[in-house]
């Protein structure tokens, strides 16, 4: 029978004789209709008989015959007369013969064969597809395409729809498509097969199906052709229980649960045959489920060789219902498991069904088969076990160090218990993979070269530290300690690695070393900032006193202003130590990140230069945080700077932040951060990147790898002190030649409280201009004023220039060297002052005692302290006192005079 595919219809259609015949998927041309309903011989027969005869009987009888047609007997008339008859016999023969050669003669009454098989294939409920040699299915009938409705091809012309795509779309799980392809390969060896598998029907529910294919014999005449049949997998009832009170949702749930438990799942009878197996059980053993269940052999079928006799672990317990079984599966796969059962027994006694909980690869630690099973996991991995004797192995497994065995190309051979532990993985993501995979980069050179030079035999042994990535973004450090392995000939086969953790030694290491260094020049900063922005305080104050005199026109204005300019930048370098050492004073504000980056790229753009692209890609959710935004842009413009400098040849830049939470604590590096949520913020660059020499030591004070007179060495210090100072966190990934990666984790603000959430919907810091408009003000604002005020400075350049500025704005200022000489001021004094400034750290009387005593005499007088140390150098009671104002040197004459105005029109002391 002749038939094609047919996109479209859904129904049998018949239109007329010469109409195609038309079922879904299939259509029959009119040749193979007419062929089929050929017509009787018989009509024919009866007209070529009697035409003949006519013929003859004018041949034989002319006279007679044409004197009764009222024709004169003659031979033309006689020839012409036969003539008629005899050609019309001769076409009657011609049609019999050609009808004779077109085949057997059909019953005009019957139904033609095509129609029969056409319409039997559209009414049977089971799937049916005849699939070519390269997999495409040419024919199938609407039952095929409504169980397998990917099947329907969508290009017209492409009307061949390969098998293994449909099935590819429809698999429910991966081990339903290797079920699939299991079955489709056995086709190339003319072997026919059966199989389940679970699909996804268009609504999105998970249903079963049972394939079953049959190849062509090659005497068929179409080798490598195959018929599939698709059915769907109907429900099967349980076993009958006694009493049953669920309805069906209930039944349906627990069917549901126990078919997809991660566990295996089944029951064997008092014949030894399944009556139930869960999904997961069948896939282990590589059947279909209603295969197992038809199987006589039931589970004693898959019970590889080395199980017989096998004794039962925990047999004193379940009377031997508790034990472990290596089985094998249809694929020749061995593998583990361990049974938990129970049985049901009838009231007699006598045995019914067992209930039974399989757990794959999971046995009991102690057992033989625990110290064995990773020896029947793959080719690979029982390398342990075929190259150490007996009483080393259980050294290998239960070692309280990694041990790893790799080959001459550095790909894991093997690895025990004791490393995957330490790196967080299962054995399938170490073993047959290389072993650099587990080593952060910037340590792979170093250990690739230590290992060639093993396994090439030029030394016996070595010793290095590397890193590895582990869990949760956990950063995992240790020593190594390889050896040679060799076969049993003595030549090179391998390394031995030993792993010890040293994280929490190395943890504490870089704690400690990094609290002594911050101790260290923490001290050496606050005592250069004291007295340096003694010096430097002096030289900004008298820069803007000659200001006052010497204008824009003056020829000495230039020079006043590169002091200033000069003075400002040594400024700036002490910052950046009070930075490292955290002990510079910040202003903490509720900030989003995002805005912040977005209004602060402008400027980033315009650092980086046209060679440079820069990429911000910010995160979805809010990122908020505490910081002090002034602090904070300081952060990312070091940041970038660093990483322009990196690109010389120019590149790209991208900054992205995101949102993260971690449930525990986490180790990177040589820190740990606490559990809690966070905000990311990265800068990668791709530029040259930094050497694993170098990347220990970014962070220090006065490091630089640049040019001598090119950098201070104190950018990436000042960002990792800002960043410590705000309770969060910085790493950096590099390798040279492999740009560098900066991440910071700044803790992220959740309110808690009503006060916090009104906090949060109030405006949130991260726009420069509020604060530039109050800088603004105070440039433009009168800062005049009057009042009587005492200036106690134990630097005379700093008295000096404070108590002429002080002056030129209005005040009446009197002056002291020390506390005792201040005392002696006020004692003398007739009229109360209006305002006291003084400085912290003085010889003799410090500015603290100071002021308790001045307040016994004048309870309301209102205190500036002044300190070229931070402001968390000031002693805490005196710090918690809000009467109590303070003002950091190095200042500028505008600085000094207006915090005395503010404080002046502020309220009084108590």
């Amino acid at each position: 029978m002749n038939v094609v595919r047919k996109d479209g219809g859904n129904g049998l259609e018949q239109n007329g004789g010469e109409e195609a015949k038309t079922y879904p998927w299939l259509e029959v041309t009119p040749e193979v209709v007419a062929k089929d309903k050929a017509p009787s011989l018989w009509p024919w027969t009866l007209g070529f008989m009697i035409l003949g005869l006519a013929a003859a009987a004018v041949l034989l009888y002319p006279e007679p015959i044409l004197e009764q047609a009222g024709y004169e007997p003659s031979a033309r008339n006689t020839w012409m007369a036969a003539a008629i008859p005899g050609v019309l016999a001769f076409g009657l023969l011609a049609r019999i013969l050609v009808l004779v050669s077109a085949g057997p003669v059909s019953d005009p009454s019957r139904p033609s064969p095509s129609d029969l098989l056409l319409a039997a294939a559209e009414a049977e409920r089971e799937g049916w597809g005849v699939v070519d040699p390269e997999g495409r299915i040419l024919h199938a009938n609407l039952a095929f395409e409504q169980l397998f409705p990917s099947s329907r091809p969508e290009d017209e012309d492409d009307p061949d729809v390969p098998m293994d795509t449909v099935a590819e779309r429809l698999a429910a799980d991966a081990t339903s498509l290797a079920a699939f392809n299991r079955l489709a390969e056995g086709i190339d060896e003319g072997r026919a097969g059966e199989t389940e598998m679970r699909v996804r029907a268009p609504g999105g529910a998970v249903e079963g199906r049972r394939l079953t294919v049959t190849p062509l014999p090659p005497e068929s005449g179409f080798p490598g052709y195959a018929l599939w049949r698709v059915a769907p997998v109907r429900e099967r009832p349980a076993p009958p229980v006694e009493l049953d009170t669920e309805d069906s949702g209930a039944r349906a749930l627990r069917r549901d649960l126990l078919d997809n438990l991660p566990v295996g799942v089944f029951s064997i009878g008092d014949d030894g045959r399944f009556r139930y197996v869960n999904s997961t059980m069948a896939d282990w053993l590589g059947r279909p489920v209603r295969t197992l269940l038809e199987d006589p052999s039931g589970l004693a079928g898959y019970i590889s060789e080395e199980s017989l006799g096998q004794r039962s672990y925990d047999g004193e317990q379940g009377e031997g219902q508790h034990g472990e079984v290596t089985l094998q599966g249809a694929t020749g796969d061995r593998f583990q498991i361990y049974l938990h059962q129970s049985s049901r027994e009838a009231e007699d006694g006598n045995f019914v069904y067992s209930r039974s909980v399989a757990l794959k690869d999971l046995v009991p630690r102690g057992s033989l088969q625990a110290k064995t099973v990773e020896a029947s996991d793959d080719e690979e991995a029982g390398f342990a076990f075929r190259h150490l004797r007996e009483g080393q192995r259980w050294l290998f497994l239960d070692a309280p160090v990694g041990i790893v065995l790799i080959d001459h190309g550095g790909q894991v051979l093997d690895c025990n218990r004791a490393f995957r532990r330490l790196i967080g993985l299962h054995r399938e993501a170490v073993v047959g993979w290389p072993l650099s995979d587990r080593i952060v980069r910037e340590d792979q050179g170093d250990m690739a070269a230590q290992l060639s030079k093993l396994v090439m035999g030029t030394m016996k042994a070595t010793h290095f530290e590397v890193r590895m990535p582990g869990l949760n973004e956990r950063e995992v450090s240790a020593a190594v300690y390889a050896s040679q392995m060799v076969d049993a000939e003595g030549d090179p086969m391998g390394a031995v690695l030993h792993f010890i953790d040293t994280t929490e030694q190395k943890v504490l290491e870089q704690q400690f070393n990094q609290s002594q260094k911050m101790q260290a020049v923490g001290q050496l900063a606050g005592g250069v900032a004291h007295d340096f922005n003694n010096l430097l305080t002096a030289m900004i104050g008298f820069c803007d006193l000659l200001l006052t005199r010497h204008g824009p026109g003056d020829a000495s204005f230039k020079d006043i202003m590169q002091i200033k300019q000069n003075a400002n930048r040594a400024t700036d370098l002490v910052r950046q130590l009070l930075a490292f050492s955290r002990r510079q004073t910040l202003q903490p504000r509720l900030m989003n990140i995002n805005d912040g980056l977005s209004e602060l790229s402008k400027m980033l753009r315009r650092l980086l230069g046209e060679t440079i692209e820069l990429v911000l890609e910010p995160s979805v959710a809010p990122a908020l945080v505490r910081v002090d935004p002034g602090q904070f842009d300081q952060v990312v413009v070091n940041l970038v700077v660093n990483a322009r400098d990196a690109m010389p040849g120019g590149g790209n830049l991208i900054i992205r932040t995101k949102t993260v939470d971690f449930d525990e604590p986490v180790a990177r590096g040589h820190e740990i951060m606490p559990a809690g949520p966070y905000v990311v913020v990265e800068v990668v660059d791709t530029g040259t990147g930094i050497t694993k020499e170098d990347v220990g030591r970014i962070f220090e004070p006065f490091f630089s790898t640049k040019e001598v007179g090119k950098g201070t060495g104190l950018g990436l210090s000042t960002v990792y002190g800002i960043v410590c100072q705000t309770a969060g966190f910085i790493f950096v990934d590099s390798a040279q030649g492999e740009g560098t990666s900066f991440i910071i984790y700044l803790p992220r603000f959740e309110p808690e409280t009503e006060d916090e959430q009104q906090l949060l919907e109030a405006p949130v810091a991260g726009s420069g201009v509020p604060l530039r408009r109050r800088m603004v003000e105070v440039e433009e604002a009168d800062l005049s004023g009057v009042g009587r005020v005492l200036l106690v400075e134990d630097e005379e350049a700093v008295r000096l220039f404070g108590a002429r500025a002080l002056s030129l704005k209005g005040y009446d200022v009197l002056e002291a060297a020390d506390g005792e000489q201040a005392l002696e001021i006020v004692q003398g004094l007739d009229e109360p002052l209006d305002m006291i400034i003084s400085d912290v750290v003085m010889p003799g009387m410090d500015g603290q005692t100071l002021i308790k005593l001045v307040r016994h005499e004048m309870p309301s007088v209102k205190t500036i302290l002044i300190s070229g140390y931070a402001e968390d150098a000031i002693p805490e009671e005196i710090g918690r006192d809000p009467s109590i104002h303070f003002l950091p040197k190095p200042f500028s004459l505008k600085q000094l005079a207006a915090k005395v105005k503010d404080v002046m029109e502020g309220p009084a002391a108590d």
